[in-house]
């Protein structure tokens, strides 16, 4: 086999993360880092893809077999350092003769960023190395650059010269090479240092000694940024958002104020679309163009169409699909349920399960009464029907297309087509009742 392959290291127990989720499984855009990087090595047309983990990272285990396979996993045990980790998928990749990228899972890469790593080794390189001119260098690993260009050695922060402590160009840790030449290569790395480890780098000085040639795949900082902690996660989410944000307004969607939008990495938005500020989109949220979402709505598992208007303070969960021009207003709850083309729910209604009509009205303070604490049952609303405020239905039930329901009505079978169904009790009037009331109260508190 030839072409390209990726191996992934998601070993690591992040234990600068101080959470009991596993580092790789945090998220970012709603979708985990590992399954960034299994994305990008799909994208860079990576086959085979091969994770290799802990072996006390059982949740990470399940992940990679319930997205790849139980071939794609590979398990370092004990854990001893990144070159021993690579070595560790060895058996996964029998077979594979083309090139070999090594990706680290906690780091969000920019496919564009690994295109260029693989570009070198595909076009006269023996071995790239993924590198960076950082904002603050701190404790990275400087990348020493010869005469000719090539990279000569990766100097540790710890072990650095105050002459190389001032290079400012980084390594990512990230590398690709012809996949048999990396492997006899890490065969022979030791681990003669203070952890006892064995360091991926340390294959640039046995490949220089061959003569090989070792050069660097430049990248942006922010496309090979990497998470070790909580705060470098928030960091990360914040790259993450801006690209997406910056994408999305290219291809036409408008944001009035696009940092306080939050989305997900399978947002989709078509262009025309209007987006306010504070709007959160969950996975699997599709807005066609034309729609609106306005401010502080909460959108997850939702389809919204085109000249549809939705919030502000709206909420549409999972199952919940808008149609053309209807109108979803503030304090309004959907859930798995499909509104009709020019429906209307203005205000303060929660709508679970079910179904509303084309242009039917839904009045203030509606409830879909769905649940009866066991199993869930549904609405339909026909077309036009309108139900009036602070009613009451009671599923399973059916509003006949063009049926009223009067205001504060409890609705429990089914209405037909333009009837009216009053569910509530007859109106009692007693005169005087008010003033008799105050004036004994009254009486009472000047008593005590």
């Amino acid at each position: 086999m030839t072409g390209r392959a990726a191996v992934i290291l998601a070993a690591g127990k992040g234990e600068r993360m101080k959470s009991p989720l596993a580092k790789v499984l945090h998220k970012v855009g709603a979708r985990t880092l590992l399954d960034h990087a299994i994305d990008t090595a799909e994208t860079l047309g990576c086959q085979p893809i091969v994770v290799v983990v802990g072996a006390q990272s059982a949740d990470v285990a399940s992940h990679v077999r319930a997205r790849l396979g139980e071939g794609a996993l590979a398990i370092q045990d004990p854990p001893l350092g990144t070159g021993h980790a690579v070595l560790a998928a060895r058996d996964a990749l029998d077979g594979f003769a083309g090139h070999l990228a090594v990706i680290f899972a906690a780091d969000l890469l920019d496919p564009a960023a690994g295109a260029e790593l693989f570009h070198l080794v595909e076009s006269g390189a023996d071995l790239s190395v993924q590198g960076f001119e950082a904002s603050d260098p701190a404790g990275y690993g400087r990348m020493v650059i010869d005469a000719s260009g090539g990279l000569e050695r990766i100097v540790e922060a710890n072990d650095a010269s105050p002459e190389e402590l001032r290079i400012s160009l980084c390594n990512s840790g990230m590398m690709a090479a012809d996949c048999q030449l990396l492997l006899r290569l890490l065969e022979r790395v030791g681990a003669d240092n203070a952890k006892g480890e064995y360091y991926l780098t340390s294959v640039i000085g046995l490949a220089r000694a061959e003569g090989k040639v070792v050069r660097v795949a430049m990248a942006a900082e922010a496309d090979v940024a990497g998470v070790n902690s909580q705060a470098e996660l928030a960091h990360v989410e914040a790259i993450f958002q801006h690209r997406r944000r910056a994408q999305l307004m290219a291809a036409g969607v408008a944001m009035t104020a696009p940092e306080t939008v939050h989305l997900s990495w399978d947002t989709v938005i078509g262009a025309g679309a209007m987006i306010e500020p504070y709007v959160i989109f969950g996975p699997r949220v599709a807005v066609e163009g034309g729609a609106t979402i306005r401010g502080f709505s909460h959108l997850e598992g939702a389809i919204v169409r085109a000249g549809a208007i939705v919030g502000p303070y709206a909420r549409l969960r999972p199952g919940a699909v808008i149609g053309e021009n209807a109108h979803i207003g503030n304090f309004v709850e959907v859930k798995k349920v499909r509104v009709g083309a020019g429906a209307k729910a203005n205000h303060l209604a929660y709508l679970g399960d079910g179904e509303v009509g084309a242009g039917a009205n839904i009045g203030a303070g509606t409830i879909f009464c769905n649940y009866d604490g066991f199993d869930k049952f549904e609405t339909f609303v026909g077309e036009r029907a309108f139900i009036g405020s602070n009613s009451a239905l009671v599923a399973p039930v059916r509003i006949g297309p063009g049926a009223y329901t009067g205001s504060g009505s409890v609705i429990t079978t089914d209405v037909a087509a333009d009837a009216l169904a009053l569910g509530r009790a007859a109106q009692v009037e007693k005169p005087g009742w008010a003033r008799a009331f105050r004036a004994r109260k009254t009486r009472e508190k000047a008593g005590r």
